[in-house]
């Protein structure tokens, strides 16, 4: 396991509501929806489930560039992130997020699907188990995994916010 001397956050508004971003000396490695003062009790429990020993601080400085590689996704100047992930997982998680890393802005995929990328054709619950996990969703779209009948199944933010972020890259029309 990579040492981490720090993690910082701090809060942003979006589309969906205020974001919680989170950054360790590695990358970007947890994005929780909600402000800070409903996310903060999560980050320590995620800190102490994943052995982080490190600095908790507030820093606007050290988040900036998610932030703004986020701002710049949601008003559609920006179709693929390009920053440091410090991605915290099991094998198994890993393997399917960085499955989701290569869906293409506006795209989808159904679980069936990725289970077949990765080589475990049955493993479709075992997707959707990781794709809930996701600690980095947006910049890892699990939104836009889908179910096999084109459904908006399942997302940690809620199936609203998935219904959001796909409108935002095209995938699907404004459902008013």
């Amino acid at each position: 396991m990579e040492k981490r001397s720090a993690i910082y956050y701090n809060e942003m508004d979006s589309p969906l509501g205020p974001l919680t971003v989170v950054c360790s000396d590695l990358g970007v490695c947890l994005i929780e929806f909600g402000s800070i003062d409903q996310t903060l009790a999560t980050i320590k429990v995620w800190m102490k489930k994943n052995y982080i020993r490190a600095n908790l601080s507030i820093s606007p400085e050290d988040t900036e560039p998610v932030v703004t590689q986020l701002n710049e996704y949601f008003t559609g100047k920006r179709l693929k992130f390009d920053l440091p992930i410090d991605l915290i997982g099991t094998k198994f998680q890993c393997l399917v997020w960085e499955a989701l890393k290569k869906i293409e802005y506006g795209e989808t995929k159904s679980y069936k699907q990725i289970a077949q990328e990765i080589g475990a054709p049955k493993a479709v619950r075992a997707i959707g188990g990781a794709n809930n996990k996701n600690p980095i969703p947006i910049i890892i779209p699990c939104h836009r995994v889908i179910g096999s009948n084109g459904a908006l199944v399942g997302y940690g933010g809620g199936v609203d916010k998935k219904e959001i972020l796909l409108e935002i890259e095209g995938a699907i029309k404004k459902i008013s």
